[in-house]
């Protein structure tokens, strides 16, 4: 097969308009759409109306939908040729709080480029990644006039609070969304200089553990070893959450675990990744985890179980001797396919009740759940992206997974029966939920030709599968 390439005129378009993706893109960075705060809400419609208005300039129909939280932007864009596929690209245009602002450099809602990044709260996740497309898109149509395929273009405010209202519209709305694929850009790339193609994401439990035991505070000296002190309790029960090898020891918490294909795990494996740098990067001295997999494995196709956060009795400056009336914790259990969050979080609360002592009572309570996801890596739309990504950065993409969760991902393949292409240009270490959040521009201008050509190939892949 001919190597992919680029198409010169949508190329030659992006370098004359760089300077004004550029401007562009420091514009959007500039409003501070951080949804996890109330006073911050109109700036959230602020930053929904900048990707409605720039949608609009393409020529897109555009409607901002309100929901009960921030609202969702839907641009479509339908005059493709008789027969042509439709393709949704999803992204998010609501950041992280920026705190703690005294480790930013720089202002976080000030754009600055240093040493080929540019630094902002949203930059890489995912103002960066979604604005690419917005320039991919106007490439086309500059150029064309047209676009290969017909597009619509879905923007939430709500991803970094959990997208409570994005899979209830699009069940309503299943309809007017329904395409042929789904891309999306909001993870990262294996390595500078290796794009790759995201093959799997886990889903998440979350619960929270509440021990309680005697109706108030206690004097440790009067009553310390004849009450039952919860802190004591809920750490006894935390640490049967695991068998002395590292194994999850919740009765039935493997039993829906599908394996990863050899095939798949092989190409892991062949990635060139290093415990001794991963150990360096997070500055431990020793790994550990499941036996038998690797790093990577452990990473993206087990499943975990993790104390998120503890609280009890008195933790400021100085001494106070109490046994605490009451404990809490955050547990986290990240999961891979087929396992069902309901059933996790059953699992977890018979599993507490046959261990919790006498003398205390420990409440479950589900906080967040989402479902894995594992892609396919096959047919036309996994094909127009390898061959897309090829273009851009000279070499065939590498297949990887995430250990992390990005709900609506299974969403749009429940909901609307479309593969999704998970295409990221994002790249370790950019601190993306941190200070100094940054995205490779380098990257970002890769990224938005690997997203125009993307169209092109998509189309003559879905013809030729035709």
């Amino acid at each position: 097969m001919t190597p992919p390439v680029i198409p010169a005129d949508l190329a030659a378009w992006l370098d004359a308009h760089d300077a004004e993706a550029m401007a562009e893109l420091h514009a959007f960075l500039r409003i501070p759409s951080v949804s996890a705060r109330r006073e911050h809400a109109a700036n959230c419609a602020a930053a929904a109306q900048f990707v409605a208005d720039a949608l609009a300039r393409l020529g897109f129909a555009v409607a901002v939908e309100p929901t009960p939280g921030h609202p969702i932007v839907v641009g479509e864009w339908r005059h493709a040729a008789p027969g042509a596929p439709t393709v949704l690209i999803y992204g998010h245009y609501d950041v992280q709080p920026p705190e703690p602002l005294a480790l930013w450099t720089s202002p976080p809602f000030e754009p600055a480029e240093r040493d080929g990044r540019l630094y902002a709260r949203g930059s890489v996740d995912d103002k960066g990644q979604l604005h690419l497309h917005l320039r991919a898109l106007a490439a086309h149509l500059a150029v064309r006039g047209t676009l290969p395929v017909n597009v619509i273009v879905v923007a939430e405010g709500e991803e970094e609070v959990g997208s409570e209202h994005l899979a209830p519209f699009i069940e309503r709305e299943r309809a007017r969304l329904a395409c042929d694929a789904v891309v999306i850009s909001d993870s990262t790339m294996f390595a500078p200089g290796i794009p790759s193609l995201l093959s799997s994401l886990r889903g998440m439990a979350y619960v929270q553990l509440d021990a309680r035991g005697p109706a108030g505070d206690l004097h440790s000296g009067m009553y310390g070893g004849a009450v039952v002190n919860p802190a004591m309790a809920l750490a006894r029960l935390l640490a049967t959450f695991h068998d002395a090898d590292g194994r999850v020891a919740v009765d039935g918490f493997y039993d829906a675990v599908r394996p990863f294909p050899e095939a798949v795990r092989a190409q892991m494996r062949a990635l060139p990744f290093d415990d001794a740098h991963f150990m360096a990067e997070t500055g431990v001295d020793a790994l550990g985890g499941e036996p038998g997999y690797t790093t990577l494995e452990r990473l993206w196709t087990r499943p975990t179980c993790e104390v998120n956060g503890l609280l009890a009795g008195y933790t400021g400056e100085g001494a106070k001797t109490v046994l605490p009336a009451a404990a809490m914790a955050k547990v986290s259990c990240r999961l891979v396919p087929d396992q069902d969050p309901d059933a996790i979080v059953a699992l977890l609360r018979a599993h507490v009740a046959r261990h919790v002592p006498p003398g205390v009572t420990v409440e479950v309570t589900a906080l967040h759940g989402g479902r894995p996801w594992r892609a396919e890596l096959r047919g036309p739309i996994v094909d127009a992206g390898r061959r897309a990504l090829h273009a851009a950065f000279g070499r065939e993409p590498v297949i990887t997974g995430e250990g992390g969760s990005i709900p609506v991902v299974g969403d749009f393949e429940r909901l609307l029966g479309a593969p999704v292409l998970l295409m990221g240009f994002g790249l370790p270490g950019e601190n993306a939920h941190a200070p100094d959040e940054w995205i490779s521009v380098d990257n970002y201008r890769r990224g938005t030709r690997a997203a125009a050509a993307l169209l092109d190939e998509y189309a003559r892949a879905h013809a030729g599968a035709g």
